[in-house]
């Protein structure tokens, strides 16, 4: 599958260069497409667009937005099997989650959005002001190759639904299924210049996004490292900078929490998509009295996460995205080994002779201020951390530069509360909670700011004016 065009003001325009970025499959380390490298001439086209088409979109009506937003979501939804197989193939995610994750979110979140525009209020009566909340304009939007589609559509779909236009860059690593948006949107009619699709690396084409006059503000996923880079590069021109960057969230297992439980739901949590994902508990706080009694539940948890191919059977962790993550990931499990952790299971020995596998690991007794306990690995591997008393328990998780998401199991609701309300981070699920997709989505400290998902995600993509009559 070689992509060399880039979806430009309603149409298929051919990239301004010849030079393409392969595609790899992480299962066989084959090269299975490629897509344009993108420049920055090829932005200015894509911008151009944008803003040619704002005039009209930003005024468009809310129910029309609407509708086209919910035609979206159905003709994603019929298109959901394919697309899903792009991804596992793209990025090793096992097939069952791509389709019920990787596109089943996305289609959700589209759902969501055309919902929220049929009661959301753009004006507010505030004494003598009327309070009016308009498009912010042009928004350039930078996603990453852990969730390639479902980052996509968060902002996206937000943007849309706000009345702005859209220059989308997405990972070189999975940029497929973004294609596979693109003809989405074409089908169902979406105005011409209202999205816009260029590949390309992130120096080139990402820098020239942020960097670019008549791009108003920038969604930015990714490594806390590029985000910051992202931000210095929008500075110059005084554009809004969203953010939703990397996570170390914990969850913290108190003396009367159900172990079984918490250790069921913590496992499926920090090893959902092979541990690439930002707000996996790679963390997990215990009390020092049971941290055995947690690690031999862990151990027998862990073994029944089967490494093997996305397109087979009972695989319930695929390949790593790529042969860097791979490798970063194997450095942090050495790491750990050599300032002192237990490894209880796991390691980073091959799993198989060929592609980007590694197997789950955990270590226990992990110190805090250590690598692993400081640093995201972006795999598979957990960190049990004892701790005295709740004191220090939120000492421990509020103790890294992170605060995008966690955790607190209780067989108290009111103490698992008390303490969620403690710690310094975006995002606590109680005893488990389900995701909300209407619910805030992003993180406090260096895990970025900003907020996506539901009425907090609309009004990023919203300006405030205000009317005195």
């Amino acid at each position: 599958m070689t992509q060399d065009s880039f979806f430009l003001g309603g149409e298929w325009v051919q990239a301004v260069g010849r030079a393409s970025i392969p595609v790899v499959n992480p299962e066989t380390e084959e090269q299975v497409a490629s897509v344009p490298a993108g420049t920055a001439e090829d932005v200015d086209a894509a911008v151009a667009a944008a803003r040619a088409a704002f005039p009209a979109w930003s005024v468009t009506p809310v129910a029309d937005r609407s509708a086209l937003l919910s035609a979206a979501a159905d003709a994603l939804e019929a298109r959901k099997e394919q697309i899903a197989r792009t991804i596992s193939t793209e990025m090793g995610t096992p097939f069952g989650f791509s389709v019920a994750v990787q596109v089943g979110n996305p289609v959700v979140v589209l759902r969501s959005f055309a919902e929220l525009l049929e009661t959301y209020s753009f004006e507010q009566q505030v004494k003598n002001s009327l309070v009016v909340r308009e498009p912010i304009g042009v928004v350039g939007a930078i996603t990453p190759w852990n969730y390639p589609l479902h980052q996509v559509v968060a902002k996206v779909a937000a943007a849309l639904a706000a009345g702005c236009t859209v220059v989308l860059k997405p990972s070189e690593v999975a940029p497929l299924s973004a294609f596979a948006l693109a003809e989405v949107f074409a089908d169902v009619g979406l105005p011409a210049g209202v999205f816009n699709l260029v590949t390309g690396l992130g120096p080139v084409v990402g820098e020239a996004i942020a960097a670019h006059p008549d791009v108003d503000m920038v969604s930015f996923t990714g490594s806390t490292a590029a985000g910051r880079r992202v931000s210095e590069v929008a500075s110059a021109t005084v554009k809004k900078v969203s953010l939703e960057l990397g996570g170390k969230s914990a969850f913290v297992v108190l003396d009367d929490a159900d172990l079984d439980r918490a250790v069921k739901v913590g496992l499926a949590n920090c090893f959902l998509n092979a541990g690439q994902t930002c707000t996996a508990w790679t963390r997990m706080l215990v009390p020092a009295a049971r941290q055995q009694e947690v690690v031999e539940l862990v151990k027998a948890g862990t073994a029944k996460y089967t490494v093997g191919g996305p397109f087979e059977d009972g695989t319930r962790i695929g390949p790593l995205a790529n042969a860097g993550q791979l490798k970063r990931v194997r450095s942090y499990i050495e790491t750990a080994i050599a300032e002192g952790a237990t490894l209880v299971t796991g390691g980073a020995e091959p799993v198989r002779d060929t592609g980007y596998y590694v197997a789950p690991t955990v270590f226990a007794d992990v110190r805090p201020g250590s690598t692993l306990e400081q640093q995201e690995v972006f795999g598979p591997v957990l960190a049990i951390i004892p701790y005295s008393d709740e004191d220090e328990a939120v000492a421990i998780a509020n103790g890294t530069p992170y605060g995008l998401a966690g955790g607190v199991f209780s067989a108290d609701q009111d103490r698992a509360l008390a303490l969620a309300r403690r710690l310094r981070t975006g995002m606590v699920d109680i005893n488990g909670g389900r995701f909300n997709p209407l619910a805030p989505f992003g993180g406090y400290k260096q895990s970025g700011n900003g907020r996506e998902l539901g009425q907090h995600g609309l009004e990023e993509f919203l300006e405030v004016k205000s009317l005195q009559l």
